[in-house]
């Protein structure tokens, strides 16, 4: 399938590593040209020489900036002032009981997972629209709609970019930029791969075992029954960003291995 991503300009926040990385080693590998960001030089460094390694011919940039914050999301704009893709990847989760989330946790979720793609979203979308074609993905989560317990202050954020998404792209009808949400389910990424590894440790029992409590305990809807991988997550994601989805905005499309317990 052609996908017409040669020539694009895209920029993916928090993609130094996990499926923000595999959506812009993706986008690269289609002919785009891709920016990725990330709070540390040192982390966008060696994300670069990876997504280089990955794509020889690639087109890759990186942004040391705090995204999360509108100062950083400042820089990125004065460096990158016009996009023909946006993938608002950036987000952060931990788990905690609900009633000990404190004010400070819960803004710090809100502004890093919501306001963050809000700002992106606000500065390129209108552009992308005057030109006549543009893509925005805001990549949520299945907990938008299975709001998990034991991180509900995530859950919350990853209904909002559902929300945002749907709105942005009713605001961008009739424009040619369509506006879509990319929703995951739990994905092998080098961050959760290493929490897990930390707790199969403190408990003194395997990966394999922590990983099988957790779809029994958690996530017991799954129909594939083992984590996603990063990339498995990207090829949707670089589909929605491609000429191909076209027809597809105001989208919650699901890659989630059927956690999601519905058929809508």
């Amino acid at each position: 399938m052609e996908l017409g991503l040669a020539g694009k300009r895209a920029l993916v926040t928090g993609s130094t590593a996990g499926i923000g990385f595999a959506i812009a080693k993706g986008l690269a590998a289609e002919g785009a040209s891709v920016v990725l960001t990330g709070r540390a030089q040192s982390t966008v460094g060696a994300a670069l020489k990876r997504l280089k390694d990955a794509v020889p011919d690639g087109n890759v940039t990186g942004i040391a900036s705090d995204c999360a914050t509108a100062a950083g999301a400042k820089a990125v704009f004065a460096q990158v002032p016009a996009l023909d893709i946006l993938v608002n990847n950036l987000g952060i989760y931990g788990r905690k009981a609900a009633f000990e989330i404190t004010d400070a946790e819960w803004q710090h979720f809100f502004e890093t997972n919501v306001m963050s793609g809000v700002r992106f979203a606000r500065h390129y979308a209108p552009g992308m629209a005057k030109r006549g074609w543009g893509r925005v993905v805001f990549v949520s989560s299945e907990s938008a709609l299975n709001i998990p317990k034991e991180m509900i202050h995530y859950g919350m954020t990853k209904t909002a970019q559902l929300a945002i998404s749907r709105g942005m792209a009713m605001e961008l009808a009739g424009t040619g930029v369509t506006v879509n949400a990319l929703l995951p389910g739990p994905t092998h990424t080098e961050t959760t791969d290493k929490l897990r590894a930390e707790r199969a440790k403190s408990q003194g029992i395997s990966v394999a075992e922590i990983e099988a409590a957790f779809f029994r305990d958690f996530r017991p809807t799954s129909l594939i029954r083992r984590f996603t991988t990063a990339d498995e997550v990207a090829a949707l994601g670089v589909y929605l960003c491609s000429e191909a989805a076209s027809g597809t905005s105001g989208a919650a499309m699901r890659v989630d291995g059927g956690v999601v317990n519905q058929i809508m």
